[in-house]
């Protein structure tokens, strides 16, 4: 008996039969169209540190990327709130809380660059010479090699 593999859908099918994805697709829909309106009412500054996370029984919960944006918006939260009850979609809107979560990095986007001047390359090459452990001299050796030269 042979294996026969099953034959693949259209990324677009499966949205719209599998019964998992489909909820899945029609959730992240919904909140894409509730960020639109939210987007909507802020300042154009705030938009990209503000996401909407969760809009259940009149709580608006949103992701805001650092303390200063909170700060910001929950100054503005009371027009916030009356703005956005404006639209049928936040007309039960009660409550808007804001939750700092600082956006996360992706991997190797974050380097870190050592930036080392010929001068201080020059001691510690200077410095590497005058000592006797190997190990010591050819870490300090190294690290004198990453010195920038002057533009």
């Amino acid at each position: 008996m042979a294996f026969r593999p099953l034959t693949a859908k259209a990324p677009a099918v499966l949205l719209r039969e599998a019964r998992p994805l489909k909820a899945i697709f029609g959730h992240a829909q919904r909140l894409g169209h509730l960020q639109r309106l939210v987007d909507s009412q802020l300042q154009p500054a705030a938009r990209e540190h503000c996401l909407v996370a969760s809009w259940r029984e009149g709580l608006l919960q949103l992701v805001v990327t650092d303390g200063h944006w909170a700060t910001r918006l929950r100054y503005q939260q009371k027009r916030l709130q009356r703005q956005l009850q404006m639209f049928d979609e936040f007309a039960n809107l009660t409550r808007i809380q804001f939750k700092v979560r600082p956006p996360t990095l992706q991997p190797g986007a974050a380097t870190h660059s050592m930036d080392l001047s010929t001068d201080a390359a020059a001691t510690i090459q200077s410095t590497a010479e005058g000592i006797s452990d190997p190990n010591l001299r050819a870490a300090l050796e190294r690290l004198a090699a990453h010195a920038k030269p002057k533009s």
